[in-house]
């Protein structure tokens, strides 16, 4: 149970180059930073990530993550947030007819009805996203997240949190119940539909080829066709940049050790992803490994 927990509180927060290509480095007067964008879910082939991120994570001597979810406490402390207590269940908070194509879809998954049926509508279509990234050939087991981890660990680098477990648990559990059916609703039609596996296929691309503006248009695509969704990335994505972003500049700004901040895929995407609000700040920001035309390999 503690590993489907960890997996879905990984999954909700990170919707989400080679991954040499989905790197910044960010530089201040007294220090830089390499800023990395992640998927949560990935192939053992991945594995090593490649050159550029070799030297950045050699450079660095402090990995930030959002939330370190290989620790088994934290994500018990996670898992009222997350199903209901004996005796309530999640038909009792959805539509009859929401709840039934729910079950409808996890045959698809091989999932029992009784594995399920007592989370919260969020994570209960959250668990069905991460079966469908399983389904579709990416496991949680070789997400960026969890391979930075077990190396940090295995080289006795620190870890850090810009977030925790505690903070994105209050932010699961600000969702109104409102909020819920309509999460849970809008993601059973992607699901439906085939727009999560589309999704899927086109987040990979734009995280391989290092392009955020790829991954930007993959979101506004599911938004513009799933209901809620855009609200949903509102509060989960763009909504936590300002905490995310004072951290950021206190270890540029306080501290004289190198961090590796890894932060899902879309949060450094856009007008309002963490590199254009760093930019703004006024930090030098580039995009390592990135050969421009026309410039000398």
């Amino acid at each position: 149970m503690t590993r489907i927990l960890a997996i879905l509180l990984l999954l909700a927060f990170g919707t989400p180059a080679l991954a040499q290509h989905y790197l910044w480095e960010v530089s201040s007067l007294q220090n830089k930073l390499y800023l990395y964008g992640t998927i949560h879910a990935g192939k053992k082939d991945w594995f090593p990530l490649g050159t550029v991120v070799d030297d950045a994570w050699a450079d660095s001597k402090v990995l930030v993550v959002e939330a370190d979810v290989t620790d088994p406490q934290k994500i018990l402390k996670s898992a009222s947030a997350m199903t209901y207590p004996e005796g309530d269940g999640l038909a009792k908070h959805v539509a009859m007819v929401d709840y039934t194509r729910f079950v409808k879809l996890l045959p698809r998954y091989g999932v029992p009805e009784g594995a399920a049926s007592r989370m919260k509508p969020f994570m209960a279509v959250s668990f069905l996203v991460v079966s469908e990234w399983m389904r579709v050939g990416y496991s949680p087991e070789f997400g960026v997240d969890a391979h930075l981890l077990a190396k940090a660990r295995a080289e006795l680098k620190p870890v850090i949190e810009i977030e925790g477990v505690d903070v994105q648990i209050a932010l699961m559990e600000s969702l109104t119940d409102d909020e819920n059916r309509v999460i849970f609703d809008g993601t059973l039609t992607a699901l439906e539909s085939g727009l999560s596996k589309e999704q899927i296929e086109d987040m990979v691309a734009a995280w391989k080829s290092g392009d955020p503006e790829g991954m930007l248009r993959t979101a506004r695509k599911y938004n513009d066709k799933v209901k809620g969704a855009a609200e949903f990335e509102e509060k989960f994505v763009w909504g936590r940049h300002d905490s995310m972003l004072k951290k950021i500049e206190g270890y540029l700004n306080d501290s004289r050790d190198r961090h590796f901040v890894a932060v899902g895929a879309l949060h450094l995407a856009g007008p309002r992803g963490l590199v254009e609000l760093l930019r703004k700040k006024g930090y030098v920001v580039r995009q390592a490994g990135l050969v421009r035309p026309g410039a000398v390999k």
